[in-house]
This record gives structure tokens, C-alpha cells and sequence, in this order.
């Protein structure tokens, strides 16, 4: 029997299978993983499973996913599904086990963490805090006693952990997510994993030198309560583009935002984010394009031509901007 994990690169889904590897380790050593960049959604098409073979599916949509789902579950594997995305409709099959909820004060962490009773709560923190869930997070780490300075560190390692998972390929990265996640793996405590890996201190550095350059970048477009935003044609701005989006965010909670970066086979990578108060949600607004989607805050498409920029543009204003 093998077992595997497939699990977005991104913080929620590296702080999810911290949580279950910490709580079963008896799967460490037969367990295979299967990740990517935070937009390599398809993994399932990458496992080949057999009678008896189990499998453990971390924030990835299962919309995106549906096809490979029937087919691994067909085929005699059975799965654990957890996710927050826009998921479409789930099979009903004895082994098919999903935990799945798409509101947006949750993250795939936090369904990991009731699933495991809070055993590695602070993982999840880590998580909410990477996945631009502050306010979630904050009142996370209140109620685990965790003081001011400690949150702050929570804080800092979950943007830092989202931001590594940005890039057209894994060569953009500056880890693997698989190492990333290895690295991860002695650390039982996120503040011990911040204060003394290795891995952590280079990530961190080069967050701060990614960063200075994005926030030098000015708008491509803008209208009252919407702002595109169209990164250059390089690896750092690929890095750069999901933590910077909430960054603007943060600082812009009643505008729309839209950032294009460049791919290298032409067209643009899109992230979305919209207001809590937004009537459109940004994986529905996303939907309305190929391969677009996400959740009610925050989504994006995998790839936009470059001939539907302008109509990609008109729609984001027309749908967001104040009149």
C-alpha cells in the first residue's frame, strides 16, 4: 500500500500536511509527495494509484480535479479531500472522504486543524496568516496564549511560506516546495522552525529584497474601487506577485486588484483580490475566463492570452470600478 500527499505549494497547503504528517507519523516513510507552484492545481493527474492505495488531497480544487478523483477512486484508491475553493459537485462513493468548506473566514489548515482536535493549532495559524487571513489568525493566536511578539513571528513565517510558492515553475522558487516541506518537518513548533532554520532565514531575505522592488511599481490602471496592477517579465515579480496582491490589499480593503504577470509562453498569470463587501466574488469573477478560479476573496487565472487583456481589463472595471 503506498500513501500519497498532493498538496498546494503555497502556506496553507505546507502548514495542512505539516499538521498530518506531525500527527501521523507512521506514514513518513511509504508516503510519496506531490506538489508544485501555488498554481499547479492538477497534481491528481499525476498519481498513478492502485487497489488499497490511499491518498490525502490539500487545498487544491476539486473542480479542477474532478476527472483524476473518479479515476483514482475507480481504479480502488481512496481519498481525503480537503479544501476551501469553489469545489462543484463532490462524488458520493465509500471512498471518498471529503472535508470541505468555502467560506471565506476558513483556510484548508483550519478544516486540517478541527480534523486533528488543534493538535499542531499553531501550524494553522501560520497557515491563516499566510493564507491573508489576519483577523482569522489574530483571534487564532489569542485564544492559544500566544503573546504580541509571537504572533508577529506566526505572521511574518505564514507570508513567507505563501510567497515561496509563487512562480511560473519551480525553478522561480528559491525551495522546492517538497524541501520546503522536509525542512519543515522536525519542527513541531512554527516558532522554533522561524528562529532556527536555516531555510526560513534565506527565505526571509529574499522576501525583503522581492518586496522592495514590487512596491517601487506603480499602476497599470485605475478607477475608483478597482486598480490593475502588471508586474515585468521577471523572476522576482513572479515571486513576488501573491504576498505584494495582499499587501495592496491590506492597505486598499475597498479596492479591487488585479495583477498581471507576464508568462513565458505569452499571456499573463492573473491574482485577483476584492473586498469583503464586494457583491462579485473573485473566483466567480475569475470563472468567467479559462482557467480561472478561487475562492470568494482571492482568485486567479492560471492563463490570460494577451489578446483578452483589454476585454480581461473592461470587465475587471465594469465589475468592480465605482460609477
Amino acid at each position: 500500500m503506498s500513501h500519497y500527499y498532493a498538496f498546494n505549494g503555497d502556506a496553507d497547503g505546507l502548514c495542512a500536511l505539516q499538521q498530518l504528517r506531525l500527527a501521523e507519523p507512521h506514514l513518513l516513510q511509504q508516503a510519496t509527495l506531490v506538489t508544485g507552484v501555488k498554481r499547479d492545481i492538477k497534481l491528481l493527474q499525476r498519481i498513478d494509484a492502485e487497489v488499497g492505495d490511499e491518498i490525502t488531497v490539500l487545498d487544491i480544487s476539486h473542480d479542477q480535479n474532478r476527472a483524476d478523483v473518479l479515476r483514482l477512486i475507480q481504479a480502488g484508491a481512496s481519498l481525503r479531500y480537503f479544501d476551501h475553493h469553489h469545489a462543484g459537485e463532490l462524488p458520493r462513493h465509500p471512498c471518498f472522504a471529503p472535508y470541505i468548506e468555502e467560506a471565506a473566514e476558513v483556510c484548508t489548515s483550519i478544516l486540517v486543524d478541527r480534523y486533528l482536535d488543534g493538535r499542531h493549532r499553531y501550524w494553522a495559524i501560520v497557515a491563516a496568516f499566510g493564507d491573508s487571513l489576519p483577523e482569522v489568525a489574530n483571534a487564532m493566536a489569542r485564544a492559544a496564549g500566544l503573546d504580541l511578539h509571537q504572533a508577529a513571528t506566526l505572521e511574518r513565517l505564514g507570508i513567507c511560506l505563501n510567497y515561496n510558492a509563487y512562480g511560473e515553475t519551480v525553478a522561480d522558487l528559491h525551495f522546492d516546495p517538497v524541501d520546503l516541506a522536509e525542512s519543515m518537518l522536525p519542527f513541531t513548533d512554527p516558532l522554533m522552525f522561524a528562529a532556527h532554520s536555516e531555510a526560513y532565514a534565506r527565505l526571509a531575505a529574499g522576501y525583503e529584497e522581492d518586496m522592495c522592488q514590487a512596491r517601487r511599481l506603480a499602476p497599470l490602471r485605475q478607477v475608483p474601487g478597482a486598480m490593475l496592477m502588471r508586474l515585468p517579465d521577471e523572476a522576482w515579480a513572479r515571486r513576488a506577485i501573491g504576498v505584494f496582491a495582499n499587501e495592496l490589499m491590506l492597505a486598499q480593503p475597498d479596492c479591487a486588484l488585479g495583477i498581471l504577470s507576464p508568462q513565458s509562453r505569452g499571456g499573463f498569470t492573473v491574482s485577483v483580490r476584492v473586498p469583503t463587501h464586494s457583491p462579485v466574488g473573485a473566483a466567480d469573477f475569475c470563472r468567467a475566463f479559462d482557467t480561472g478560479g478561487g475562492r470568494k476573496l482571492a482568485g486567479g487565472i492560471n492563463h490570460l492570452p494577451a489578446n483578452e487583456l483589454e476585454r480581461f481589463a473592461g470587465r475587471f472595471e465594469a465589475c468592480f470600478g465605482m460609477a
